[in-house]
């Protein structure tokens, strides 16, 4: 479980920590879509830098973007494409989520196989 859903403002993003992988913190940002939610990693696909400048501080000045603190780059809340900066066209990665009884929960992603290993 990352957080309960009603700690996320409608409309608004903000961070959570993440087990260590690698012995790396990684964080991640949930983005609430009405009763909906968007998980990415905090590391921007530029510069691999954490978006937020301050802590919970995702957002542009309309609320309608995520925003790079290192470079300014925007991010559609929807689904995490760079529609402006260094890296346009690049996408925040997007972690499997859903809600459950009221919970913003991370899913198993699916794993890939390659046809040669499962056909032995």
């Amino acid at each position: 479980m990352v957080c309960r859903l009603d700690e996320v403002p409608e409309g608004d993003a903000l961070g959570f920590p993440l087990v260590k992988e690698s012995d790396k913190s990684l964080g991640l940002i949930v983005v609430r879509l009405g009763t909906g939610v968007r998980v990415y990693e905090n590391r921007c696909p530029h510069r691999g830098t954490p978006l937020d400048w301050a802590p919970d501080r995702f957002l542009d000045e309309a609320g309608e973007y995520l925003v790079c603190s290192t470079h300014a780059a925007l991010f559609r809340l929807e689904d995490g494409e760079c529609v402006s900066g260094p890296c346009p066209g690049e996408f925040l990665r997007l972690r499997p989520s859903g809600v459950r009884d009221g919970w913003v929960v991370l899913l198993a992603e699916e794993p890939v196989f390659d046809d040669s290993e499962r056909l032995g």
